[in-house]
């Protein structure tokens, strides 16, 4: 249920709300507006017995249940959108950011050159991986330890923050020791274990959408997320299965609104692997900006025919560089900004 305070409601009074919320048996989740203070009650459903015992006590105002079933990502318990602030960009609420680099991290030459070209183009994140869960057991898997060090490393130089993947509950605190932003994959976006470690580590979390997961399910992971206390949390449409076969997957572009309509939450878009072939990449990223994205993931490489994972995908510099001029072309239509990394 959500508990809308009273405006000037005094902070003796508010403990001892709280204190009454956690007594009942629910966990409290605080959202400030100008006016009222919104509290989320996370639980069980509420009787209408209780629902008239939380409207009795002082410096409430109003008691409404909550109707969605991901309630901490819904509009209802949290009605400002969510912005994600970084040191060299926001995403949300009309704010704009790139997030950019290679599939994985090779070695010290390559993500150091790509930590390069990729801030020079202006985008405002460090993409990379340390950890590759792939398909195939004999495929690239990632230098893991180095890997996580070699894009600290990267983030030391050109001041641009890093996010990475976390493959399984055991390696979150490794791999929040050096990232910036821990990142949950297509295979593990039900991987609730997981996605509740990750939660708990205090950073912020770019989760991708499941290929064969529903909209209502990729809320639900959300709520793994944000019901351990972690409010920063990004989604990502990164394509679904389906029957085509021209692209690696189908990027549901629609999800964009849908997703905005259902939560605050900021929404990205990742082009590359859906399009799977690097001359669809560019077209994709707009299209999600247009539908209304707060952000895209994008796989680059200094040379992508030498690429030990997805290489068809991945762009070029020159071709970053075009995709990041397109951009900023877009986004003002668009209402957005790009803030420019220093």
């Amino acid at each position: 249920m959500l508990i809308v305070t009273k405006p000037g409601i005094s902070q003796e009074t508010f403990e001892a709300l709280l204190a009454e919320i956690k007594r009942q048996g629910y966990t409290p989740h605080v959202s400030e507006g100008e006016s009222h203070t919104l509290i989320g009650a996370i639980g069980a459903p509420p009787t209408p017995e209780l629902m008239e015992h939380f409207r009795a006590l002082p410096g409430v105002d109003q008691v409404i249940r909550i109707s969605k079933p991901h309630k901490l990502a819904s509009w209802e318990v949290h009605p400002e959108p969510t912005v994600l602030d970084f040191p060299t960009g926001r995403t949300g609420n009309g704010h704009f950011m790139v997030a950019a680099g290679p599939c994985g991290v090779e070695s010290r030459e390559q993500i150091l050159a790509a930590a390069r070209y990729v801030k020079r183009h202006g985008a405002q994140m460090l993409r990379g991986g340390a950890f590759k869960p792939r398909t195939s057991p004999y495929a690239f898997q990632g230098l893991g330890r180095e890997g996580l060090e070699l894009l600290a490393e990267a983030r030391a130089e050109t001041g641009l923050p890093v996010v990475t993947e976390v493959t399984s509950p055991d390696l979150v605190d490794l791999v929040a020791e050096y990232a910036d932003v821990l990142q949950i994959g297509a295979r593990n976006a039900q991987n609730f274990a997981l996605l509740k470690a990750a939660g708990g580590s205090g950073k912020p979390v770019l989760l991708k959408r499941g290929m064969s997961m529903t909209l209502d399910e990729f809320l639900m992971a959300a709520e793994y997320v944000l019901s351990e206390g972690n409010p920063q949390l990004v989604l990502v449409e990164r394509g679904i299965r389906t029957f085509e076969k021209a692209t690696r997957f189908t990027l549901d572009v629609s999800a964009v609104p849908v997703l905005k309509a259902q939560t605050h939450l900021p929404i990205w878009i990742d082009p590359s692997h859906a399009a799977g072939t690097r001359e669809y990449v560019t077209p994709l990223a707009l299209a999600g900006i247009a539908a209304g994205a707060d952000g895209i993931i994008v796989e680059t490489h200094p040379n992508p025919g030498e690429a030990k994972s997805d290489a068809a995908q991945q762009l070029p510099e020159e071709a970053f560089a075009d995709l990041m001029q397109a951009v900023r072309r877009l986004l003002p239509a668009v209402d957005k900004a790009l803030a420019v990394s220093a």
